[in-house]
This record gives structure tokens, C-alpha cells and sequence, in this order.
């Protein structure tokens, strides 16, 4: 019988992928940057794009010593203005240039990175602005407003602001000012005290470079938890964790090699939709598009998924790091399924962040004849820890095989300190160095989460999975949204992938709800968005389940809605559904 201390899953490498990377290199994470503006200074890092009627779709290119000398420029303004080593720097924005800039200046001047959602609403942008302690938020002209609503309740002590139009193409920046600034909410017409303006910061320090010496050990970024099962906590990484994950993520996708699938890796074009203020965002897409010096088309609201097809029809990227929701969303739009938009361009494609429903795949590598890589990562280990193979074995439903340097186990939900037998289900627990060093300003939680055992400090991830006697893991649901149904576990996620493979489903979600005829016990309910003039009955969706799962395991409630509750990268916030329930059956009840 196979253990997880012999790391059965190394014999599955791909032959370019050594059993470790071990002496990892002694740098931190904007020496990427300056690397690759070393080498190809002029090539186009961060592109802004917008569509004009009768003029088509324009772009704005930044190129590397640009994104490096504004980057210098920013770093030297925040020491000025009396940022300290160590100080949170929180970012609120989508993905723009701005955000590539900011994330580097921060780094420069010796800060730390706290990005946050800015879709967040006034509280939960406060507790995580406030949580975080940053004295300085760099944010956009749109979310001014409610900084300056939110700041007292937090210790900034300086917003610096930028308008989206700042890196619009020329003519586009101009129809913006005249048409949409300020009906849009983006016009600002004065600053307040302590504030200032993003571009008079670059103007004033242009051509100055910081002289901050920042260290491997030096923390460089809080990245918060969804806070989809409790409070978002801040999960502190290190410039070397992040380097240790961009060096794996560098070996296991054979990037390094100079040519992927007849694609140079340094011309490389990245759909820039997952979201950079996101821990996937930032280390698997701006970290590692700058490694390589390849170009992000940066796509700022990933929801649009009509946007997000039209990018890809015009740019024809190569790189698809997506979320199980928008590989869904692209491949139903109506212009890929006509063939007028095609995905034949992408080489090189990851799903994360939740699982990745085998049609959606099948989907996507049929229309783009190039398959999906699903794999698993986490806030508190920025940002990845297993993955299929790039070119061997993908097993369906699998997150894959842990990465060189990374050890993982499953042990028993009753008892965390005991490993269950190979094949059993329990908790993932993970082990390596690129795990966070801790929750900020959480000791009772750091000490749940990481916890030693055999001389190693295992990270507990809250997950349910299982490993095969091959070593590739499979992850079966959060152990938080285990339900308890007739005395028996039954695990929502497996549920929604049998739902999910009825041809009138589009999305699903489920979760457990409190029995209405029997008092103390659970119940399961699905929420069904179906395909457009697509139909379906409640009781051909419980005949369907009846085929694959066990008596207790089907939904017997149902609901058929418009659209799913999600993070902004495609987790279905289950939570959020029984909360809607709960709302829906107390208002019958009163």
C-alpha cells in the first residue's frame, strides 16, 4: 500500500519537471520585472482596450521599462509621503494598468501589497481596509467617494487616485472625458486633504528609483480570504513564498523552455480577466506574464463575458487562466458557439478556484482543440499547490498532482493529527514553501490552520479530498458545507456535477437547508440555471439524479432562478443561497 511520505505522484512529472527546484533563488518578486526589462524593455506589458462605434477596437500599450520607470516613480512617492517599511498599501481597483504599477511601486518602497474587491460594499471594503492597517489606498476616481465615506473608520491616512481614462487609447480617453466621466461617476472634481493625484505622483518622481532594501523574508502581501464560509482573513506571504510558487508555476508549465506549443513563451498574450485584487490574478497572471515578458490584455470586469469574447476574437490570446464560471460563460456565448468567434488561438489553459465540471472542459477543448490544466491553490498559499500535468495523464476531476517541494497528505476529519489509508476521503493538508506565514492578527486561527506534526508545519486547508494510489488528488467539498442528511455525510459539490451534466443545465448550486418537516434535521435543495429556451421539471432533474447518486443524496427542493450568487472569481456562494431561503421561508412564515 502506497503512503503520501513516498510521494507516489513524483513518478507522474512530466519528464522537463525535476522532483525538486530546491536552491530556490535568493530574490524578490519585482526583481521578474526588472529581469525581463533587462531583455526586452520595449515589449508591451499591459494592454488597455476599448470599442468605439464606427471605430472599432482600440488599444494602449505600456511596455516594461515603462511599467518599470513608473513603477520607480510611484515607489520613490510613497517613501516621501512617509510609508515605512512593512506598511500595508491596500488596492482598490480592477484590473488596469494602474494596478500593474501600483503593485510594483508598492513592493519597491518596501510595502506590502493588500488588494482588495472593489465591488466590496462600504463595510466590508472598511473591516478589510481597517484590518489590514494601511496608512495608503491607491484606488480609482469611480471608488473616491466611498474612501473618503469609509476612512474614518480606518487608519489611511492618504488616498492617491487615478481615473480609468489615464491609459485609454487617445481618441477613447477623449469620447470618455466628453461622454461618460461624469455621468459615470468618474469625474472627481477636487481632492481632499492628504490626497493626490496618481499621475502628478509619476510626473514629480519620474526618473528617480527607490533605494529600499527589501528582502526575501520580507512580507509582500496580505491576501484575504473570500470569507465565503466566515471573516475574510488576511493571509501573509512573503516575497520568497511567492517566488518558491512563481518558480513552480514556471517549471510545471514548461514556460521556461522558450517555446510552448509553437508559441514563443516571451510573446505569450494573456486574457487578463481573472482578477489581478485575487491571489490567481496577481501571482498566476501579472507575476507570471512579467516573468516571461509576454503581454496582458487587461479586461476589467470579467462579467461581461460579451467583452471578454470580443477580446478574444480581436487579440487572439494564448493563455487562459479562468474560473470554471467563465470557461462555462465563453463556451455558451453566442458568438463561439456560431464559430464567428474562435477559440483556437489558446495554448495554454488553467482552471481554478473551484471544480471544473468534466462538460465545461469537454466544451472548451472542443471548441479550442487545446485542453484545460484543472489544479488547486489557495489564498494562504499564493497561489497554487497542485495541477495535472501539462502533457501527461489529466485525470477527470482531479486537481492533479502537489508540485515539486510540496507535500500533501489527507488526514481524518475526527482526528487531524492521523493520516486516513491512501483513497479514503479526509482533509487536505499541504505542506511547503510557499505557505503563508500566518493570518494577520489572528493567533487562535494561525495556530488551527498551520500546525506541526513529524518535524513539519502542515497548512489544514478546509478542504475534503482524496489521493489515488498514483498521487493525484481529488477534491470532494469545503468541510464546511457538508450537509448531514438521514445520518448519512453527503457532499453538495459531487451533487452539482451529476446536475450539471443534464443538457438543460447551465449552472447549479447546492446546499443544505433546515428540513421544514422535520424539525433539527438538514435537507438538500438545488438552485438550477438553465440553458436559454432550454426546459426542464423538477421531477426530471430528481429522475436524472436518481441514475448517478443515492437516495439520500438527491435534492428533493428545487429552484429554478436567473443567476447564481458568486465571488467575483465564480465561487457559488452557498452560503448566500440558504441565507435567501431562510429570508424566503420566514417571510411565509410571518
Amino acid at each position: 500500500m502506497v503512503t503520501y511520505a513516498e510521494r507516489p505522484w513524483v513518478k507522474r512529472y512530466d519528464k522537463h519537471v525535476p522532483r525538486s527546484l530546491a536552491p530556490y533563488p535568493e530574490k524578490v518578486i519585482f526583481d521578474y520585472l526588472r529581469e525581463t526589462v533587462s531583455k526586452r524593455p520595449h515589449a508591451p506589458a499591459l494592454v488597455t482596450t476599448a470599442k468605439l462605434p464606427l471605430f472599432g477596437r482600440m488599444s494602449h500599450y505600456l511596455n516594461y521599462q515603462e511599467l518599470e520607470d513608473a513603477s520607480n516613480a510611484l515607489a520613490c512617492a510613497l517613501v516621501d509621503m512617509g510609508l515605512q517599511k512593512g506598511d500595508r498599501v491596500a488596492i482598490v481597483m480592477p484590473n488596469c494598468t494602474t494596478f500593474g504599477i501600483t503593485y510594483y511601486g508598492v513592493l519597491k518602497a518596501g510595502g506590502v501589497v493588500a488588494a482588495a474587491n472593489p465591488t466590496y460594499p462600504d463595510d466590508k471594503m472598511a473591516f478589510q481596509i481597517n484590518d489590514c492597517d494601511a496608512p495608503f489606498v491607491v484606488t480609482l476616481s469611480l471608488f473616491y467617494a466611498q474612501m473618503k465615506r469609509i476612512q474614518s473608520q480606518t487608519k489611511v491616512k492618504h488616498i492617491i487616485v487615478s481615473n480609468i481614462k489615464e491609459y485609454l487609447p487617445p481618441l477613447a480617453r477623449l469620447l470618455f472625458t466628453l461622454a461618460r466621466e461624469k455621468k459615470d461617476g468618474h469625474r472627481v472634481e477636487q481632492l481632499g486633504a492628504g490626497d493626490v493625484w496618481f499621475q502628478d505622483l509619476l510626473k514629480r518622481y519620474h526618473g528617480q528609483k527607490p533605494s529600499v532594501n527589501v528582502q526575501p523574508d520580507d512580507l509582500a502581501l496580505f491576501q484575504y480570504t473570500g470569507g465565503t464560509t466566515g471573516v475574510s482573513k488576511g493571509a501573509m506571504a512573503t516575497h520568497r513564498a511567492l517566488v518558491c510558487n512563481t518558480e513552480m508555476l514556471q517549471t510545471w508549465t514548461d514556460i521556461k523552455s522558450g517555446s510552448f506549443k509553437g508559441v514563443p513563451t516571451s510573446e505569450l498574450v494573456y486574457l487578463g480577466a481573472i482578477p489581478m485584487f485575487h491571489a490567481y490574478g496577481l501571482v498566476a497572471l501579472l507575476t507570471q506574464a512579467t516573468a516571461m515578458g509576454g503581454q496582458i490584455v487587461l479586461v476589467p470586469n470579467p462579467r461581461d463575458v460579451s467583452e471578454v469574447v470580443d477580446v478574444i476574437g480581436h487579440y487572439k490570446p494564448n493563455v487562459f487562466l479562468g474560473v470554471p464560471a467563465l470557461y462555462n460563460a465563453v463556451n455558451n456565448h453566442p458568438r463561439v458557439q456560431s464559430g464567428e468567434v474562435s477559440l483556437r488561438s489558446f495554448v495554454l489553459n488553467s482552471s481554478g478556484s473551484a471544480p471544473l465540471p468534466t462538460t465545461v472542459k469537454e466544451e472548451f477543448e472542443r471548441l479550442s482543440g487545446s485542453v484545460i490544466i484543472e489544479g488547486f491553490g489557495m489564498s494562504e498559499t499564493p497561489v497554487a499547490t497542485h495541477s495535472n500535468p501539462i502533457y501527461g495523464e489529466h485525470r477527470i476531476r482531479s486537481v492533479g498532482l502537489p508540485y515539486p517541494d510540496i507535500d500533501a497528505a489527507i488526514v481524518s476529519l475526527d482526528d487531524p493529527t492521523k493520516e486516513v489509508p491512501v483513497g479514503e476521503i479526509g482533509e487536505l493538508v499541504v505542506c511547503g514553501p510557499n505557505v503563508m506565514k500566518g493570518y494577520h492578527k489572528l493567533p487562535t486561527e494561525t495556530a488551527n490552520a498551520l500546525r506541526e506534526r513529524d518535524g513539519k508545519l502542515w497548512l489544514h486547508t478546509g478542504d475534503i479530498a482524496y489521493m489515488d494510489q498514483d498521487g493525484y488528488f481529488y477534491l470532494v467539498d469545503r468541510k464546511k458545507d457538508m450537509a448531514l442528511i438521514g445520518g448519512y455525510n453527503v457532499y453538495p459539490a459531487n451533487v452539482e456535477n451529476v446536475i450539471k451534466e443534464h443538457p438543460a443545465v447551465f449552472e447549479v448550486g447546492v446546499a443544505a437547508i433546515p428540513n421544514p418537516d422535520k424539525e433539527g434535521l438538514e435537507s438538500l435543495k438545488a438552485w438550477i440555471v438553465l440553458h436559454p429556451d432550454a426546459q426542464v421539471s423538477e421531477e426530471e432533474i430528481i429522475n436524472h439524479c436518481a441514475k448517478k447518486l443515492a437516495p439520500y443524496e438527491i435534492p428533493r427542493r428545487i429552484s429554478f432562478i436567473k443567476e447564481l450568487p458568486k465571488t467575483v472569481v465564480g465561487k457559488t456562494l452557498r452560503r448566500e443561497l440558504v441565507r435567501l431561503e431562510l429570508e424566503e421561508a420566514s417571510k411565509h412564515n410571518s
